[in-house]
């Protein structure tokens, strides 16, 4: 059951991602915003790219404000707000269609390349014992860029599919716009 509680302490559980929204009755919200806080640190920890805790931090600002809002909310809005996951089997099976059309190839890919990497940082640390220094050390340092590397190629192939997709996204609004127009016209 949904009930608001004493301020204080849903303040003091909205300090820790996905505890406000369990404080508050909302089990299924604060378990998946707890998941993907603690799944980002311990994918920064596994691959050592602590650049990827920045998304945390937006997951911490998201759930902060969003156990907030909840409190906020009118009573009668507030007992109709369902519990729900943020991301379900339910919706990962509706969107199956799509996921299934080349993202499970992607997906696939970024498994194989961080087990590899991790695989490669293991036999690296225990092949250390045996190679000579200024090899291990060019070694670990390559090791060290590669995930940086990686990620940036990643950044930018996304920030050029959502440029690109909104290219298209625009032209094909633009035939439509101008057909209407040109019948309001005459």
């Amino acid at each position: 059951m949904t009930h608001k509680n004493n301020s204080l302490w849903r303040f003091l559980f909205s300090l820790i991602p996905g505890a406000g929204e369990m404080y508050m009755g909302f089990f299924k919200a604060g378990t998946s915003l707890m998941s993907l806080f603690f799944f980002f640190i311990f994918a920064a920890a596994s691959i050592g790219f602590g650049e990827l805790l920045i998304i945390d931090v937006i997951v911490w600002f998201y759930s902060f404000f969003h156990v907030h809002n909840l409190a906020a909310m009118p009573d009668e809005e507030f007992y109709v707000v369902e519990d729900n996951y943020l991301f379900s089997l339910e919706n990962v099976l509706e969107k199956g269609r799509d996921f299934s059309n080349g993202g499970h190839k992607a997906f696939a890919g970024i498994l194989i390349v961080v087990g590899s990497f991790m695989t490669w940082r293991g036999a690296l640390y225990l092949a250390g014992a045996v190679l000579p220094w200024s090899v291990y050390s060019y070694l670990l340092q390559l090791t060290n860029s590669i995930p940086r590397i990686l990620v940036g190629i990643l950044i930018i192939a996304l920030g050029v599919a959502m440029i690109r997709g909104k290219k298209k996204e625009l032209a094909g609004l633009e035939p439509i716009q101008e057909e209407e127009g040109n019948g309001t016209k005459d």
